[in-house]
């Protein structure tokens, strides 16, 4: 069954016009990842009208390739002027453009390139493993476990949310307000609605979407009216040649490097909301650390750029595990993807790989190939990929603009739409001013019917609301909620030398083997009794070196 439904995916992403999408959104993701100031959310976002007309494998693939795409394309601005493409190469600059100044800007793209493709293929490996596993645990959650578990995602994206915890459980909870907007799917009662008869149907998730990652971005990108005339990359960049001989030895020299920073990656991408913005720093951090000269980092050295590129391009793997077992985004772009499955009326869940079996596999067989044809694409159209960043961004903005009010227009030809795309936009635009976060916000948008529904079917199933913390899941995704909206005051508590820090690992493991204690199975069982034992003897251990 497996390799029936393998065969019919292969046969779907190699149909020559699906090659053909998928190479332009490589093309389309390296070009817009090169570029300062636009993120690959964005990309992704401006390429989701453009799949109306097309199957989901079609459409799925596509975005896959700019995606994809977009994690390598950001290297380039890294690397070679030192200002961060996208957030995902923040860390790219910490060693990369020493290593361009030095001389050496082509071996710096190599080292990138070929790290990324290399992480790429290791965590396409992990996806056709453990999305399938996953989900068939996924199988077993009900309606009480479901609604918990969108609360964790939440709660972990407001805690990462570069230090605003408050403000992200407060974006993540206005996005699932506005995902309440219009008539109730079940009594008709009209919601928050105001007396605005457009709204009473809700607000369509593209408008949303492209108001509040693309509109607002640009309008964030414009207040340098100076900065704005100017083109991105000098013509001096457009003729660099990359070092592959040599990035492809040193790569395999440091393949310790390669694997953790990987393994790094993959962890955070399974971590709801997460993303690689926070992967490439986590694992440059980690592998500065783990080096014998750590005061070399920063100099142009090797480890640093493939450890940076390796985490961010491992993450995309990780966010599409959850995003297909769990129906869960891992990041921003996977939540854009829920958004497009939905479009073409397919219900993210764990039902998924069983139910869609030919579309799961497609996108597990189109992130492979998007590696390929990102490392065949960098290596001959670099040039040209350079070229397009000498054109000033007033100029990509006017475009883009119009291009976001002609696709969300396209969508059900209302202008009310339009309207709607503006007023996102400018929200979007203001609460990045104010130091609110947008993903956990979009991510209550997106989430914000499943856990209604979850919590429709949990209360009508039965009124005893203990179910919510009895339930082994349940109590296992309420753990994890509780201990990462905790997350941040330990990090405090931990600088300021408090007591109570050193037994917050120990509290963890322990609260987190009672449900899997619970479960059944002998492997959760004795895992979960491990995991309360390790807990009980390095609280004791601490314990006794405090004393």
């Amino acid at each position: 069954m497996i390799f029936e439904n393998l065969f019919s995916a292969f046969e779907a992403v190699f149909a020559l016009h699906n090659l053909g999408l998928m190479a332009a959104g490589v093309a389309c993701g390296l070009i817009a990842g090169s570029i300062p100031g636009f993120t690959i959310t964005m990309a992704v976002v401006l390429t989701l009208p453009f799949t109306f007309g097309m199957s989901s494998v079609e459409g799925l693939s596509t975005m896959l390739g700019v995606y994809v795409g977009g994690l390598t394309g950001g290297m380039f601005a890294s690397a070679l002027i030192g200002i961060p493409g996208t957030p995902s190469a923040i860390s790219t600059t910490f060693d990369g453009f020493p290593m361009s100044r030095a001389g050496r800007p082509g071996l710096a793209l190599g080292l990138g390139l070929w790290s990324s493709f290399l992480a790429g293929i290791l965590s396409a490996i992990v996806l056709v493993v453990m999305a399938p596993t996953l989900a068939a645990i996924g199988l077993e959650f009900g309606p009480w476990d479901f609604f918990t578990l969108v609360c964790f995602a939440l709660t972990i994206a407001a805690s990462l949310s570069d230090g605003a915890l408050v403000k992200g459980l407060i974006a993540g909870v206005f996005g699932m307000v506005l995902a309440a907007v219009g008539e109730d799917a079940i009594n008709g009662a009209e919601r928050l609605t105001f007396g605005i008869e457009s709204w009473r149907a809700g607000f369509d998730f593209l408008p949303v979407l492209i108001g509040l990652f693309a509109f607002s971005q640009l309008l964030s990108d414009m207040q340098d009216t100076e900065a704005a005339r100017k083109p991105m990359l000098s013509g001096r960049h457009a003729a660099v040649r990359m070092e592959h001989l040599e990035s492809i030895r040193l790569n395999f020299r440091h393949w310790l490097t390669v694997v953790r920073s990987s393994a790094i990656g993959l962890f955070i991408g399974l971590l709801p909301a997460a993303g690689s913005s926070i992967s490439n720093i986590l694992a440059y951090d980690q592998e500065k650390k783990a080096s014998k000269h750590p005061e070399k980092f920063g100099t142009g050295i090797p480890e640093g750029v493939i450890a940076s590129e390796a985490s961010n391009n491992a993450t995309a793997g990780g966010a599409l595990i959850m995003m297909m077992a769990l129906g869960i985004p891992g990041d921003a772009v996977t939540a854009v993807m829920l958004g497009a499955l939905t479009i073409h009326n397919i219900a993210p869940s764990p039902t998924f790989i069983s139910t869609q079996p030919q579309l799961a596999y497609a996108i597990m067989v189109a992130y492979f190939l998007a590696n390929f044809m990102t490392l065949a694409l960098t290596s001959g159209c670099l040039r040209i990929f350079m070229l397009v960043t000498r054109v000033p961004l007033y100029i990509l903005g006017v475009v883009i603009l119009a291009y976001c009010a002609i696709g969300v227009f396209t969508l059900s030809n209302v202008i009310s739409d339009i309207w709607t795309l503006l007023m996102f936009g400018i929200l979007g635009f203001v609460m990045q001013q104010r130091g609110f976060p947008l993903t956990p916000m979009v991510l209550g948008v997106v989430l914000g019917p499943v856990a209604e529904l979850n919590l429709s079917r949990a209360l009508s199933t039965s009124d005893d609301l203990t179910l919510f913390v009895t339930r082994p899941w349940a109590l296992f995704f309420t753990v994890m909620a509780v201990f990462s909206i905790c997350f941040p005051l330990y990090q405090r508590a931990r600088e300021k030398g408090y007591a109570w820090s050193r037994y917050y690992g120990a509290a963890f493991m322990a609260a987190i083997g009672l449900p899997l204690l619970m479960m059944e199975g002998w492997f959760r069982t004795g895992l979960g009794g491990l995991l309360i034992l390790a807990a009980v003897a390095i609280a004791w251990r601490r314990q006794r070196n405090a004393g």
